[in-house]
């Protein structure tokens, strides 16, 4: 039986706290008692795999552009927040195994690169979780991700992503055989809820950064959350 999820996962490493998607940031998030960590993961130009959320430069970082369209030796060199710099995902990944936290790698492929990016993220957690497997979950808004994790990974749990649950849901997470539903939180309703709960998968939501939706949350029967004020949850953070 896979190890059950903590509770609470830091959103894009170290939430609001601390520059997204960087070392730092998953550094604080153990510092602060967090057992699990939520990262963004899209190819450069070169096909590496790094940490970053936009398929832009402009938000994060201080350099301009595209991420698919930019080498290595440029993006590695640009400042990703208080002198941070854009990790590759082989860097979080040993930082994550160092501190023992538990991994959420969203596959998040920039427009035209869906298939590239799903299989050179999947291949490589895996070799990279080869002997942890249960302390990474992969994770993707694009369900053509989920189907190549089972196929490519079958042996690393994979959980289903959206904004709003459509009514297949279940379907799809029976024929991928994912063990968790991702959701937005102010989308959630309880039908979706209780199918869930009498098929024994976890629904963890995003963003809840408030302790009030939390607590009415875990009343309905969410399994976990990601949060951006990691400095709120702390105290609750190795539930």
């Amino acid at each position: 039986m896979p190890s059950p999820l903590p509770r609470w996962i830091a959103h894009r490493g170290g939430g609001s706290l601390a520059p997204e998607n960087t070392l730092a940031g998953i550094r604080l998030a153990a510092r602060l008692g967090f057992r699990a960590v939520e990262f963004d993961v899209m190819l450069s130009a070169d096909g590496m795999p790094v940490l970053i959320h936009d398929e832009t430069l402009e938000r994060t970082t201080d350099g301009h552009g595209r991420v698919c369209e930019t080498p290595d030796a440029a993006l590695f060199a640009l400042d990703a927040g208080n002198g941070e710099r854009i990790p590759r995902l082989v860097d979080a990944a040993r930082l994550c195994r160092e501190l023992g936290l538990l991994a959420n790698v969203e596959i998040k492929p920039a427009a035209g690169h869906e298939v590239a990016t799903a299989e050179t993220v999947i291949r490589l957690a895996e070799e990279l979780w080869r002997t942890a497997p249960d302390r990474v979950l992969l994770s993707s808004f694009v369900p053509e991700a989920i189907v190549m994790a089972r196929d490519l990974a079958p042996g690393l749990r994979r959980g289903m992503l959206y904004e709003t649950v459509p009514g297949d849901w279940l379907d799809f997470c029976r024929r991928v055989e994912a063990t968790t539903l991702h959701c937005d939180a102010a989308q959630v309703d309880d039908a979706v809820l209780r199918e869930a709960a009498a098929h024994d998968i976890p629904v963890l939501c995003y963003t809840v950064d408030a302790p009030e939706v939390a607590v009415d949350l875990l009343r309905r029967g969410v399994a976990g959350f990601f949060t951006d004020r990691l400095d709120r949850f702390a105290g609750q953070a190795g539930a």
